[in-house]
């Protein structure tokens, strides 16, 4: 079997970019981390982390953010890292 093993210093480039691809585009939309995270069910704390690329969240909470902007899940990782 062959597995694919993801370097820590990979995953946190990874979680960086991801976290300003989300900033950005909640900034460009004048929303805020309080509305986003009402629309995510999810807390303002928890988007700020996401945001900082300090943790790795779930694929369905990308998938409420994608939508609560306004974007498909695939147009939101469409980010070079």
């Amino acid at each position: 079997m062959n597995f694919c093993f993801v370097k820590k210093k990979q995953s946190k480039k990874f979680l960086k970019a991801l976290g300003r691809r989300i900033r950005e585009v909640r900034k460009e939309q004048n929303i805020s981390q309080d509305q986003l995270s009402f629309e995510c069910n999810t807390t303002q704390k928890h988007i700020s982390l996401i945001e900082l690329g300090q943790i790795n969240t779930t694929i369905a909470q990308l998938h409420a953010i994608a939508e609560a902007l306004g974007l498909k899940l695939k147009e939101l990782l469409d980010f070079e890292y």
